[in-house]
């Protein structure tokens, strides 16, 4: 298919099935870019319809400045498909996030997926919208796309529904979306009846059969480096049972944490064991819930759920 017509291009709005792509490590503990892009490439060609590239599942948070920029802008000269790629890039300093959105923005990329400020607790909606604004205003009129980033179990400060529809309000041209990691389908219900244009994607594979009928826009799911297979058969062709293997795969993870988890299972499934590390203070499963983990997935995988 021609990038013109792929999701996430200029013609085509993002939707579908989106991985929030793992972040391969040099031994050093920097971002692996030629790593990464084999994993991009591989998820690309494998059912997903996008990547959101460092999000939660990335470590984002656990780089540098410096960091980030650098894998941002070794995945703009890799020849990857940026408009099908959202790039995380809050920060809890304001002044770090204008500067990754703005890099963004030059370089290409489908779109901005913004955590709100997460350092002070009990913060107001008008703070958080200060902070919105300031990223925002830095553009210089510049229309590059803003997706929110609601995930209240981790950050402590929660895009609310009324926060939303203000933001939309005043920036109609350059908030496309949201990603819900909350897990509160009624949330994301909520935000996707602010505006039909409003793309919301929630965090699990479970959504996509209610995306099917237009209410979501799809999944942004850390599963889904595992499962998009099985996400794009139940998404595009309306697939019951590949929909019930993605789910129970997921569920495998449950009680888990998930980034080492996807990434132990990664390494197994591309047989690249440097693929398992993870970035302080993560630390990789150890070895018996490794092989138990990676268990239940072959055994998953294998499954017959027609």
């Amino acid at each position: 298919m021609p990038d013109a017509a792929r999701p996430g291009t200029a013609a085509n709005t993002l939707r579908g099935v989106v991985a929030a792509i793992v972040t391969p490590l040099e031994r050093n503990g920097a971002p692996d870019a030629a790593a990464f892009g084999d994993v991009a490439r591989a998820l690309l060609s494998g059912g997903c319809d996008g990547l959101n590239v460092l999000g939660t599942t990335g470590e984002a948070t656990s780089f540098s400045l410096t960091e980030r920029r650098r894998l941002m802008e070794a995945i703009a000269g890799a020849g990857l498909p940026l408009g099908r790629m959202l790039v995380g890039t809050g920060a809890a300093a304001v002044d770090d996030a204008i500067k990754l959105t703005g890099l963004a923005g030059d370089l290409g990329f489908a779109g901005a997926l913004i955590l709100p400020p997460f350092y002070y607790k009990n913060v107001s909606d008008d703070g958080v919208f200060a902070y919105i604004a300031a990223i925002v205003e830095s553009l210089r009129g510049k229309i590059f796309p803003i997706y929110l980033y609601n995930f209240p179990a981790l950050t402590g400060v929660a895009y609310s529904v009324a926060l939303v529809r203000r933001l939309l309000a005043a920036y109609p041209d350059h908030l496309k979306g949201l990603k819900d990691s909350s897990g509160d389908l009624d949330y994301a219900r909520a935000i996707a009846a602010i505006d039909s244009k409003l793309a919301v994607f929630p965090s699990s594979e479970a959504c996509l059969k209610e995306a099917r009928s237009g209410i979501f826009a799809g999944c942004i799911s850390a599963t889904a480096n595992l499962t998009a297979p099985f996400c794009a058969e139940a998404f595009h062709r309306q697939d019951d049972a590949a929909l019930k293997k993605a789910v129970a795969l997921r569920d495998a993870f449950g009680g888990m944490q998930l980034v080492p988890a996807v990434k132990s299972v990664m390494a197994h499934v591309h047989k690249t064991p440097g693929l398992e590390a993870v970035k302080p203070p993560l630390v990789t499963l150890n070895l018996e819930r490794r092989a138990r983990l990676i268990a239940e997935y072959d055994r998953i995988l294998g499954a017959d759920f027609a």
